[in-house]
């Protein structure tokens, strides 16, 4: 019998509006039980600051340049709201930000491997994740002079969400209050996003970096996943 997390993950999915706007596009679902959450820690620091001497330049970089340009296709403006790798990488060099120890740990491997990717509290979830197109009407919370408040994506916006709402806009740029992680998270979903330039042996490999930094952080923690396309 499928578990609880099996059915989750055979239920996430991709709209074809959006393989339509890239068909190039993939994503790595990576859903971890078990976890020890808390303060960023010894083992985060090490991973992000391995993750800033690496750094590559993203002015130059093939998948930096490949999200803009899928941020352009929805009427984004990658210059105003940009891709989350692209945004990391411009922090690097004067350190990137230290959160939490699950925080830490993914933006650790997305600098190192170049690729958006985000993390949310999957028993804050409604239903399974799913990419999709707006329609402008969907709730997204959001927090504005530290206090809680509801938005709406434009229109034709790529939006991750759930049957209760947004849970990150414009494809990986902000992620919601709702779903976001916290010192009690202890089940959580990582979505890995990949691009043409980065190739599914790559992408393959940031999953494993991701799996292996989170079980060697949460030992007796388990993981599964899942390729969208």
């Amino acid at each position: 019998m499928a578990s609880e997390i099996e059915n989750w993950l055979a239920g996430a999915s991709i709209d074809p509006e959006v393989t339509a706007l890239r068909p190039d596009y993939r994503a790595l679902v990576v859903v971890a039980e078990g976890l020890r959450p808390g303060p960023s820690d010894a083992d985060s620091e090490r991973l992000l600051a391995a993750a800033e001497a690496g750094a590559v330049d993203p002015e130059t970089h093939p998948h930096v340049l490949a999200w803009r340009e899928a941020f352009r296709a929805f009427g984004a403006k990658p210059k105003r709201t940009r891709p989350s790798v692209d945004a990391l990488l411009r922090r690097a060099p004067d350190g990137l930000p230290r959160v939490d120890r699950l925080t830490d740990l993914y933006n650790a491997i997305s600098v190192a491997h170049v690729l958006p990717l985000g993390g949310e509290d999957l028993a804050h979830y409604t239903g399974p994740a799913r990419l999709t197109r707006a329609d402008g009407s969907e709730p997204f919370t959001t927090s504005v002079g530290g206090d809680q408040a509801t938005e709406q994506p434009r229109p034709g916006e790529v939006v991750w969400r759930d049957d209760a709402g947004v849970t990150c806009r414009r494809w990986n740029w902000r992620q919601c209050v709702r779903t976001r992680l916290s010192q009690d998270t202890t089940r959580a979903v990582f979505i890995l996003d990949a691009l043409g330039p980065l190739d599914d042996a790559a992408l393959d490999a940031a999953g494993e970096a991701l799996t292996e930094a989170l079980l060697t952080a949460s030992p007796g923690a388990s993981a599964a996943r899942r390729l969208l396309r």
